[in-house]
């Protein structure tokens, strides 16, 4: 009877579980159910232009800035002090101002590790002599045939035996227009840009922000993806093709609770 019981106390505790598993997958998919739905047939919608420093969550780069320099002017001269020409600057320098990121990523990475460990302990301890009580008091205590020289005998041994590779092959070419969003204390700009390409039912988007220092700004008006600090870039998509490739959100969620 308790071994029924206990059988029948773990098959509810499973079926909770799974319960729960059900009840959680279906609370993540009815946020996008709707728009999921609303989708069918058509293309996605493109995201609307916005204030980057509108959008909820936004905070202002905050960074280590250097003592502020004073002012220096000259007056009755033609020379303004900070100015990188004579001529107007025709290069991205302030809020609003818009400049080229080229993105140029062609990294590869190949690492092996293997690592091996091995112990071996082993411990013996005996009492054939305590003041002659080994002969007849141990031969009372312990069972029969035991040996009072011979009563403890341990071992232990330990192998360890650990293996790793990482090979990863990543190319990227693109090119996307960002906008200043802030100038701090000592000059540095803080970018953002996205883009966004439809092509039938499936949507590009790409994201950059950063840092990065008017001097690396070319007399193109581009930058370089490397010179960027605090940098990132987000490249991906969502639509048709995207929901295909990816599992089904119960299936995500059961891998992520249970992923043996």
């Amino acid at each position: 009877m308790p071994a029924i019981q206990t059988a029948a106390g773990t098959a509810t505790k499973a079926a909770f579980r799974f319960a729960m598993i059900a009840a959680a997958a279906a609370s993540l998919t009815a946020c996008n159910a709707a728009s999921r739905i609303g989708d069918i047939g058509k293309a996605p919608e493109l995201s609307q232009i916005q204030d980057p420093q509108a959008k909820p969550g936004y905070q202002p780069v905050s960074l280590p800035m250097p003592t502020p320099l004073p002012t220096e002017r000259n007056p009755n001269s033609l020379w303004r002090t900070g100015a990188k020409a004579f001529f107007k600057d025709q290069r991205a320098g302030k809020v609003g101002d818009l400049l080229t990121v080229n993105i140029s990523i062609d990294d590869q990475a190949k690492l092996a590790n293997e690592s091996k460990r091995s112990r071996a302990n082993g411990e013996k301890a005996g009492m054939p002599n305590l003041f002659g009580l080994e002969a007849g008091t141990l031969s009372r205590v312990l069972p029969a045939g035991a040996s009072a020289s011979n009563l403890v005998d341990l071992n232990s041994s330990t192998t360890n035996d650990g293996k790793g590779s990482v090979d990863r092959n990543e190319k990227i070419e693109l090119k996307v227009a960002a906008l200043i969003t802030q100038t701090l204390p000592n000059g540095n700009l803080v970018i953002q840009g996205r883009q966004e390409v439809r092509v039938n039912y499936e949507v590009r988007d790409l994201q950059i922000t950063g840092v990065i220092r008017p001097e690396d700004i070319t007399a193109q008006n581009t930058v370089s993806y490397e010179k960027i600090a605090e940098a990132r870039i987000s490249y991906g998509g969502r639509g048709q093709i995207t929901d295909v490739q990816q599992p089904r959100y119960g299936q995500q969620l059961f891998d992520i609770i249970m992923p043996f």
